[in-house]
């Protein structure tokens, strides 16, 4: 049984054995573990950027990174991470890994793709694995989040799997979303689907370099016709479009000028309180749906129905709707 008392001092001092220990506490499935993860949430939230009234609330700074498969994600991280702790700031790097559909085990190497920040005192890196959810975000990103802020990291980086799959997720938890993408790949959008770069606040073109810069020029100035085209995230900001080489650094101090830009203007129009608002909503709601499923599935009456209500379903006995329907009722009987 963990020390909540000690779990919450350790974190708030930024002890990193504290600190591996509360985030494993929220990343926990049982439902002990889930109850004290609630406790020692509640105790941290007032430290974080959460609450706009509280007299610790931090000012911190979450970009959610995404991209297609080799453009350079954990090396553009490892670069901007690297700038910033220069500058003074504290980074945590939320890296969600892909799991297998299979087996369900992920690789979690991180820190061997992101070898500066490994061996930096100011980063701190969570690799955690996606559990094989729609764009590669865990159930707990959120509640990570939480605990690395009250330990004092001011700007927290979450890297998605960028897979193609629906980046909606990451985006309705952080203030930016930064969309990555390649050089001369052709396609405008290379794989990523057009609502993901509706949704981006910063599109960079990374690896402008060892005779790229050409092309990546070109896809700048495409990428800029293809938002155009699109409704920006947010009113008042137009998303910019910047070539970089996070192999070689050009463009990164460039990148984080346009986020404090971003900051800035969000934080004077109100826009960033309000949406982190509807995100402190949405999270409930998420955090109901999760919870009455895990219910559903764990719930007596239920469990006796499935095996046969899916035989009748996959033979077509009996309908999807119908079958919903005999779930909730012997769920509510």
């Amino acid at each position: 049984m963990i020390d909540l008392d000690a779990c919450v001092e350790g974190v708030l001092a930024c002890d990193r054995i504290w600190l591996g220990r509360a985030v494993t506490l929220v990343e926990s499935t049982r439902a002990g573990d889930r109850e004290l993860a609630g406790e020692l949430l509640g105790r941290l939230l007032a430290h974080t950027g959460n609450i706009k009234e509280a007299k610790e609330a931090k000012d911190v700074k979450r970009v959610g990174i995404t991209g297609v498969p080799g453009v350079g994600k954990s090396t553009f991280i490892d670069t901007l991470g690297t700038h910033l702790t220069g500058k003074g700031h504290r980074v945590a790097v939320l890296a969600v890994d892909p799991s297998s559909v299979v087996s369900g085990g992920s690789i979690l190497g991180d820190r061997t793709r992101m070898p500066n920040l490994a061996v930096d005192d100011a980063a701190y890196i969570r690799p955690s694995p996606s559990s094989g959810l729609l764009g590669g975000v865990t159930r707990t990103t959120r509640e990570t989040m939480v605990v690395v802020e009250a330990a004092g990291f001011d700007v927290v980086l979450v890297e998605t799997v960028g897979a193609g799959q629906s980046e909606t997720a990451v985006a309705g938890m952080v203030d930016l979303f930064l969309v990555m993408m390649l050089p001369g790949a052709g396609d405008e959008l290379q794989g990523i689907k057009k609502g993901v770069l509706e949704l981006a606040d910063i599109l960079v073109v990374n690896k402008a370099d060892g005779g790229n810069e050409i092309a990546a020029q070109r896809a700048v100035r495409d990428h800029r016709a293809a938002l155009a085209l699109t409704a920006p995230a947010q009113p008042n900001w137009v998303p910019p479009v910047l070539a970089v080489s996070a192999i070689e650094g050009t463009g990164i101090d460039q990148v984080w000028r346009h986020i404090q830009d971003y900051f800035g203007q969000a934080t004077a129009s109100g826009q960033l309180a309000g949406r982190r608002a509807d995100q402190q909503v949405r999270w409930m709601w998420a955090m109901v749906h999760d919870r009455l499923q895990d219910r559903l599935q764990k719930s007596p009456a239920v469990a006796n129905l499935m095996p046969s209500l899916e035989q009748e379903v996959a033979a077509g006995r009996t309908t999807p709707a119908t079958a919903c329907d005999r779930i909730f009722a012997a769920f509510d009987g």
